[in-house]
């Protein structure tokens, strides 16, 4: 129980961590299918594959912060590491905002 409090406390702190900055969906989707994330992701964040999470309609402050969490290293998986590395602040906004419009 206790490692679920710790985990929850540190979800909430992330969360915490990163300003939101409002989005613009079109730029989002833009970059969402020029940076190659809808390789692994699928249109419109709506994955086939188990492997790789569906982000559709995620709420989007919390997809940014997972984009800044894989950016700063803080969320460790080579591959986001690798594809956070080159998004700007405003492409992660932008694809949050995108990704928590689609269904």
């Amino acid at each position: 129980m206790k490692l679920v409090q710790a985990a929850l406390f540190g979800a909430a702190m992330s969360l915490a961590s990163v300003p939101a900055i409002a989005g613009d969906a079109a730029a989002g989707e833009a970059a969402y299918n020029s940076k190659g994330c809808s390789g692994c992701h699928g249109q419109g964040g709506n994955s086939q594959v188990p492997a790789n999470p569906a982000l559709a309609g995620k709420d989007a402050a919390f997809l940014q912060q997972q984009l800044a969490d894989f950016k700063s290293g803080a969320r460790k998986n080579p591959t986001m590491n690798a594809m956070a590395a080159m998004l700007s602040d405003a492409d992660m906004a932008n694809i949050a905002t995108y990704l928590s419009a689609q269904k």
